[in-house]
């Protein structure tokens, strides 16, 4: 399945809850559409039938999320920046040091 990245997931939901919140739902004829279409792309994003396990599965996609999420990219491709440094000027910080001159 795929799997909607956690920006996406926080912008739907963040809609959502403003156009319950306004009354969108007892609103004009654009609002309620508006809203129903919010409501189906969270059920489409998170694969549910239902709003409110949506909205229940969106949130919890985003409680182990960061704010930028390079979910897309996979967990191969996060970067450890270790094997670019030398490790032993990580562990001893006079061995990345300039050898003092003889004055």
């Amino acid at each position: 399945m795929l799997m909607a990245h956690p920006v996406v997931l926080k912008d739907l939901i963040a809609q959502y809850e403003t156009l319950t919140l306004l009354g969108a739902d007892e609103s004009t004829p654009q609002a309620r559409q508006r809203l129903a279409d919010i409501a189906y792309s969270l059920c489409v994003a998170t694969g549910t039938k239902d709003v409110d396990m949506a909205l229940i599965a969106a949130r919890h996609r985003l409680s182990g999320a960061r704010p930028e999420d390079d979910s897309l990219l996979g967990p191969t491709a996060v970067l450890d920046p270790a094997p670019l440094m030398d490790r032993a000027a990580m562990t001893d910080p006079a061995a990345g040091a300039e050898p003092a001159s003889g004055v």
